[in-house]
């Protein structure tokens, strides 16, 4: 046969080179030396977390993927745990959480982005006054908290530059607890209300929300920003969510908070009608006949709370207040 030239014979018995390969096998690393850590906070890819009352920084295992890890996870960690200038930790596996608190970039956005996991309560802080109160705002976080199964509280602050009655009458047939704080003033309900959980911080920028975690945490070093005399928001101050330890005291238990940037909107695509009206037994009770798809707003058909709104069953306050959040979860913020 020529050089170069191949019979069917050869190219039938021809067999292509096998490639090396290291054996695969399912059998996963068990971290058995693993310690356990919670992440207080997040900058670019790198994780600062506490372990065992020690600062630990960490990256994220490969196995992982591309599993999210925020601030509160309760994780699992390997590697150099000192703590020491340098040293640097893998985290390997995320605890399962217990709430996750989320929102979108904007309404119609299908992504959703995690703030912070495992808090028990989220706090809306909002000023009275300068910047003036932002209804929508406030309610699209009430929408969140429900939906992610924690207990609301209203904060308000700079109470000496205005009255807090007008806006509380907005809230009070929702239920929400609330704490009125002003300049300098008494912060003991405050601490009251947050001793013992995990509370996570939110609100527009300029509402008081640095000054009021550096007066909880004296030595939290949050900047702290002015609100802008023409547009009347505030600037960003916090980049990153912080999660800080309250003072210990004997009297009440340990207390975490987390600061988080301030907010211009809160998208809340990922909230539906069925799981936010759950936060409202009576009220849930009362659509269980209601027609399958019903969003429970106003223009519903045959909806069991017009129904129980004829019979004299249900608070109309109420009813319209579940039905303001409902609506704030497509109603452009201004």
């Amino acid at each position: 046969m020529p050089s170069g030239r191949y019979s069917d014979q050869d190219v039938e018995h021809y067999e292509r080179p096998r490639r090396r390969t290291r054996p695969r096998t399912k059998e996963r690393p068990s971290y058995d030396d693993a310690v356990t850590g919670v992440v207080v906070t997040v900058d670019r890819g790198r994780y600062t977390l506490l372990v065992d009352g020690r600062t630990v920084m960490a990256m994220k295992a490969r196995p992982l993927g591309r599993k999210g890890v925020v601030v509160g996870d309760r994780v699992r960690v390997v590697g150099d745990v000192s703590g020491d200038d340098g040293s640097l930790s893998r985290i390997v596996e995320v605890s399962e959480r217990v709430t996750v608190l989320r929102r979108t970039a904007d309404d119609d956005d299908p992504v959703e982005r995690i703030i912070v996991a495992n808090a028990e309560q989220l706090v809306i802080v909002t000023a009275l006054a300068d910047p003036e109160p932002q209804p929508r705002l406030i309610d699209r976080a009430l929408v969140a908290a429900f939906d992610a199964g924690m207990q609301p509280l209203l904060c308000l602050t700079k109470a000496d530059l205005a009255d807090a009655e007008t806006l509380l009458s907005t809230y009070r047939s929702l239920g929400v607890p609330w704490v009125v704080t002003r300049r300098g003033g008494d912060l003991a309900e405050v601490r009251e209300r947050l001793a013992g959980r995990t509370s996570v911080l939110v609100g527009s920028s300029g509402v008081g929300k640095s000054t009021l975690v550096n007066a909880l945490v004296p030595d939290a070093g949050r900047e702290v920003g002015i609100v802008n005399a023409v547009t009347g928001r505030g600037r960003h101050t916090s980049t990153s969510a912080y999660m800080l330890e309250l003072p210990r005291t004997e009297a009440q238990g340990v207390g975490w908070i987390i600061d988080t940037p301030g907010i211009r909107s809160f998208g809340l695509a990922h909230v539906q009608p069925e799981h936010l009206i759950e936060a409202f037994p009576d009220l849930d009770e009362m659509t269980e006949d209601c027609p399958r798809g019903c969003t429970h707003g106003t223009d519903e058909p045959e909806c069991g709370l017009d129904e129980a709104l004829a019979a004299g069953t249900a608070d109309p306050e109420r009813v319209s207040s579940f039905r303001r959040l409902l609506a704030a979860r497509s109603e452009p913020l201004y």
